[in-house]
């Protein structure tokens, strides 16, 4: 495996960090997790700018050469050192301060790694059968700005991640400190209710997902009135339809909730829909 750190192509499996690397002690970090398919990163600018956003939020330095061009060109040897260039891949492209420091960095300065793994398909293809969700509730999601962001401080998302794995789940829905629906482990939130879709808003601490934004911009062209509300858990039980979004698997529909089960007409327009997005973006 070949790996990008901060602009040097490597090879192997393992990569050496200080002990007082930020990533590991504090979770001081950002990424984006992007899909490469037909020769380009799809929705690439979408990518790049919640990432400089992000860093922004968090008060890490942007270098100067952090240009579009210049991490995808990044992006692209990566991928290319894999072997990926003709087929679909999943690439990670993570920041982090620089060594040094307690909880007070010593800096602001960043490193950066780019990784690419392949994927199956090169395009997004909707799940045959229908994931079975439930709820986690041991923890639940602060609402603030914080929870918006891609960081690698994703405890709850492992835990929760563990819990659908002894239940026997697909993929489980978190909720926020005042018992809203919020989103999954690793995808944003949809509900299908006749020709309304609700989906929780930003301000319920959901992630400013890549996906979640370009199906919001599609279903008014669909026919369908948007809702970006906060949703109470009960609302699972009316719903036509549920299905989930992430920039890598593209749309996810739920099959089941308990004893509530859903269609998926919706998820498989949409499918199309986003695939014609993609080659157009």
């Amino acid at each position: 495996m070949a790996y990008n750190f901060n602009g040097t192509l490597r090879e192997g499996e393992e990569l050496s960090v200080d002990l007082r690397n930020r990533a590991l002690n504090y979770g001081d970090s950002i990424f984006e997790s992007m899909r490469f398919a037909h020769n380009r990163i799809n929705f690439w600018e979408d990518h790049y700018f919640r990432l400089m956003a992000n860093m922004r939020i968090v008060r890490m330095e942007i270098p100067l050469d952090f240009s579009p061009e210049y991490l995808e060109k990044q992006i692209r040897e990566t991928i290319t050192a894999n072997g990926l260039q003709s087929q679909s891949a999943r690439v990670r492209l993570s920041t982090w301060r620089k060594s040094g420091g307690l909880y007070t960095p010593a800096n602001n300065v960043v490193d950066f790694l780019i990784t690419a793994n392949p994927l199956v398909s090169e395009k997004y293809t909707l799940n045959e059968k229908g994931l079975e969700v439930d709820l986690y509730k041991d923890f639940y999601v602060q609402k603030s700005m914080f929870s918006t962001l891609k960081t690698g401080s994703s405890l709850l998302s492992v835990v929760a991640a563990v819990y659908k794995k002894e239940n026997g789940l697909d993929e489980c829905l978190l909720l926020n400190d005042q018992k809203e629906l919020t989103e999954a482990i690793s995808a944003n939130l949809f509900l299908v209710k006749g020709k309304e879709v609700f989906t929780p808003p930003l301000s319920s601490g959901c992630l400013k997902g890549v996906m979640r934004k370009r199906v919001l911009a599609l279903l008014p062209k669909l026919g369908f009135a948007v809702r970006e509300e906060a949703i109470n858990p009960f609302e699972l039980q009316r719903a036509d339809e549920v299905f989930l979004t992430n920039a890598i698997a593209g749309i996810r529909w739920v099959g089941k909730y308990r004893k509530k089960e859903y269609t998926n007409t919706v998820s498989a327009v949409l499918v199309d829909k986003i695939n014609l997005d993609a080659a157009l973006a």
